[in-house]
């Protein structure tokens, strides 16, 4: 599988670490010219990392204006996108009793808002191709399962699976395929601050109870999904569409589990 993606141009938008940079890092070992995207200005230095092959842009996805320009900018580069990762979002814990409108707004317009501009800005070149493998990043949490505090990201990412699908049948007649990975519990900047969250005086409690929740008893790496992802961007993988990919170590088979629980 060394040349899975032989000579294809992927773009991964949350890129900078985490999930992301473990797609990326995957893809470009399977061939693929990788252009990185994210808030965070470490992405030039994740970009560097990976070598020539690699590009970097620094853009907020929740800003069309700017996922636009980097959209333009890829095209005169490269001259087409035959991958398009949309991995950028966030999670942050609303209690019940807040029920605090502005994260709910800030989960949606990162994660789903995120995903739809980077679709709107690369799609037209895609359809005028007919090729095309769009790749979203939803979770467990909401198509799934979910834990206390976590609507706004359960909300965000039910909204993405939904969305993957939509996409799915209005380009398949392009020959353009749509679908989603649903990630459990992966050992990311993104979880450790939810265990921050969680208990401030000792999150590795919670990673620890979280971790001995899952059956295979451990959290996943990175550059797992960066493997799921690879196949999936892949030809060999041209008849899956409007899919979701759950990958969490078996955390769902469980009938009775309280995940993130340590007993004292």
């Amino acid at each position: 599988m060394a040349g899975l993606l032989q000579d294809k141009i992927a773009l991964v938008t949350g890129a900078a670490m985490g999930n992301g940079e473990g797609i990326a890092r995957v893809m470009a070992a399977k061939g693929a010219t990788v252009i990185l995207a994210d808030k965070n200005e470490k992405v030039f230095e994740t970009a560097a990392s990976l070598g020539q092959a690699a590009t970097a842009y620094q853009v907020d996805v929740s800003q069309y204006d700017q996922v636009a320009q980097m959209a333009e900018q890829v095209m005169a580069q490269f001259g087409r996108l035959d991958i398009l990762v949309n991995n950028a979002g966030i999670a942050r814990m609303i209690p019940v009793d807040n029920m605090d409108d502005a994260l709910r707004d800030l989960h949606y317009q990162v994660n789903m808002v995120g995903t739809w501009n980077c679709v709107k800005a690369f799609i037209p070149h895609m359809i005028k191709r007919k090729y095309g493998r769009i790749l979203n990043m939803s979770s467990v949490t909401g198509p799934r399962v979910v834990d206390p505090g976590m609507m706004g990201y359960a909300m965000s990412k039910g909204a993405i699976s939904a969305f993957t699908k939509a996409i799915a049948m209005d380009v398949a007649k392009y020959g353009i395929t749509s679908n989603a990975i649903l990630p459990g519990y992966f050992l990311t900047p993104m979880v450790m601050h939810s265990a921050q969250e969680t208990d401030p005086k000792n999150p590795q409690r919670v990673l620890d109870g979280i971790a001995a929740g899952v059956p295979l008893g451990r959290f996943g790496k990175p550059e797992e999904i960066g493997y799921l992802a690879a196949f999936l961007a892949s030809d060999e993988a041209a008849y899956f569409t409007g899919q979701e990919f759950v990958i969490d170590g078996g955390a769902g088979l469980p009938e009775t589990n309280s995940m993130g629980v340590v007993n004292d």
